[in-house]
């Protein structure tokens, strides 16, 4: 199960406690709470490599990954 599958689990969540508690009340904000907590941690995981970058980062030395300056 990935973040986003927790994410969507979290919001049908809240918005069940919230229909059934009202919006006002404290169980509804703190799911909502949870919610946040769940897209900030997905909001923070690093950025997935391409091939390429892949590539250059287990075989730093190969040519097509080297940088050149002017």
């Amino acid at each position: 199960m990935g973040l986003s599958d927790v994410v969507s689990k979290e919001l049908e969540n809240a918005r069940a406690i919230c229909s059934e508690y009202g919006e006002g009340d404290p169980h509804c904000r703190a799911a909502w709470d949870a919610v946040e907590e769940v897209l900030a941690a997905r909001s923070h995981q690093p950025a997935k490599l391409n091939s390429l970058e892949q590539h250059c980062a287990d075989n730093p030395d190969a040519i097509e990954c080297r940088v050149y300056d002017n």
